[in-house]
């Protein structure tokens, strides 16, 4: 796949005797940290409209829908009925991965940083600092319940994801060059691309050709584990 030249991270004019040591670790959330669903999906799940989402998912990736035009359109879906204990049920009920919290865990003890971003609600992905997390970044929604439109500006895209990883990169004194990224779908490709080592998680075509590293299964100690020994 060709894709577009991305500009130099600035935290590339950190000088050396400012820079933090280690890694920075940056973790995609639906399909990636989610095994085979997404926020949106869980979501609906709880307000059983299982169905509706699904219809808005295939159109999303077919490319009929840009993110704040889904975003819109699963926010027109729950209406006022979405509240912080729906969230929260369906954030409970996920089918996460085994091991998040204790792979953040020996990252942190190793004096290294997570941090998630991911173009789902922020109200959903904020709930992973619990979890150990450095930093969350999630798309900003319509605060709970429901009453508003969604601003267009504070969805994130693909060249999100790269812009939000330069600034943490500044924020804890790191570069690009320091990164690993996990991911699984179109949304990763412009972050694989920026940073030196990827793991493609459960991943489809868009990036299992531009990561580092692939896994399949259901245990992120299992693929945090290639990133370790290089193999």
């Amino acid at each position: 796949m060709h894709l577009p030249a991305v500009p130099p991270s600035p935290a590339a004019t950190v000088p050396p005797r400012l820079r933090g040591m280690g890694k920075l670790h940056l973790f995609d959330m639906d399909g990636t940290l989610l095994h085979g669903s997404a926020a949106a999906i869980e979501i609906s799940r709880q307000l059983g409209l299982d169905r509706e989402i699904a219809e808005l998912e295939r159109a999303f990736a077919a490319g009929e829908l840009t993110p704040p035009q889904f975003a819109q359109r699963a926010c027109d879906l729950w209406a006022a009925e979405l509240t912080e204990l729906t969230v929260a049920a369906a954030f409970d009920g996920a089918p996460w991965l085994t091991g998040i919290q204790e792979v953040w865990a020996d990252i942190r003890a190793r004096g290294e940083r997570c941090a998630v971003i991911s173009l789902s609600p922020g109200f959903f992905v904020e709930r992973l600092l619990d979890w150990g997390a450095d930093a969350t970044h999630g798309s900003r929604w319509p605060a709970l319940p429901i009453r508003e439109a969604v601003d267009p500006a504070g969805i994130l895209s693909s060249a999100a994801k790269v812009r939000i990883a330069d600034e943490l990169c500044v924020q804890y004194g790191l570069t690009r060059a320091d990164c690993v990224a996990y991911g699984d779908s179109l949304s990763d490709t412009e972050l694989f691309a920026a940073v030196p080592q990827s793991v493609a998680v459960n991943a489809d075509h868009h990036v299992s050709g531009l990561a580092s590293f692939a896994y399949a299964g259901r245990d992120l100690r299992e693929a945090y584990e290639l990133v370790r020994t290089g193999r």
